[in-house]
């Protein structure tokens, strides 16, 4: 049985079939209401959580709830060009070697918030997102998976008259606005997938499909990337690594298609779920409403 663990008002849970059970009162206080403390035991409560009954359910899943299932990471990495198509729509080479950049803490939000649109250039990227499970420094690409506590969809929100304002670019201010970094709507163990490295991925934009690819178009798939950067900084758990958009972004589109206030962002990766989050112009618009459309 998968396990599926969530931020449910600032509470660790499991999300269930029938529903979620509150990981510290369902264990009688054998495991953490802290997310990231639950990430940081993520083996042992995946093998507590695989026994549990179908009726342990406490009450349903509300997703405007919901808060990111990984909210105080100590580092996100994203990998810039990691699908072909996204390379070619860009008109940039196959890079020799990952390409990484930094999103800060502080973009993280959950998967009905809204997005807070800082210019007139901003732009949509649905990507898988890995979460680690266990400390590790040097792992090699075939053992990547006994690090993986699981995998949650990411939107890579880009301003990218941020972005490219400097010469070179300067990725990772223009990429970790507040809100510019959705994730859930719950990390999602491993023996959830057929194939992990295989899962189809979509974003739409107000009911327009944008982007649609399978992970498997990677240039650098999970296991290598983990290996490339654990061998320059240990990883540690809950550490996140936004893994590269497929074709599809609005800045490539011919005209080019930024977000404008009111749209509406979808994005879903199979097995996992659905994030949806309407843009808003300022801090000062209703960004904690949570979005009900679906």
């Amino acid at each position: 049985m998968s396990v599926r663990l969530i931020n449910r008002a600032g509470r660790a849970c499991l999300w269930l079939d029938t529903g979620f059970i509150d990981l510290e009162h369902g264990s009688q206080g054998r495991f953490p209401s802290d997310p990231m403390e639950a990430i940081g035991r993520w083996f042992e409560i995946a093998e507590w959580g695989a026994g549990l009954a179908p009726g342990a359910a406490e009450g349903p899943v509300i997703e405007e709830q919901l808060g990111p299932p990984v909210p105080r990471p100590s580092k996100v990495f994203a990998i810039g060009l990691n699908y072909r198509d996204h390379a070619a729509e860009a008109g940039l080479p196959i890079p020799e070697v990952p390409l990484v950049f930094t999103k800060f803490p502080n973009c993280l939000v959950g998967p009905r918030h809204a997005v807070e649109l800082s210019s007139d250039y901003v732009d949509w990227e649905v990507e898988l997102v890995v979460v680690i499970g266990r400390r590790g420094r040097a792992i090699r690409a075939k053992e990547a998976a006994d690090y993986i506590a699981g995998y949650t969809v990411g939107q890579d929100i880009s301003d990218r008259k941020a972005q490219f304002a400097g010469n070179p670019p300067q990725f990772s201010m223009g990429k970790s606005y507040d809100t510019f970094g959705p994730i859930g709507p719950a990390v999602v163990s491993q023996d959830a997938f057929a194939d992990p490295n295989d899962l189809r991925l979509t974003c739409e934009v107000s009911g327009e499909m944008m982007q649609d690819s399978r992970t498997r178009e990677m240039i650098f798939p999970v296991p290598e990337l983990i290996e490339f950067l654990s061998r320059r900084c240990t990883l540690e758990a809950g550490d996140l690594i936004f893994t590269g958009t497929p074709a599809g972004v609005g800045s490539t589109r011919k005209p080019r298609r930024y977000l404008r206030p009111g749209d509406v962002i979808r994005s879903w990766i199979e097995g996992i779920g659905v994030l949806l989050n309407e843009c808003v112009t300022d801090a000062g618009a209703p960004s904690g409403e949570p979005v009900t459309r679906k």
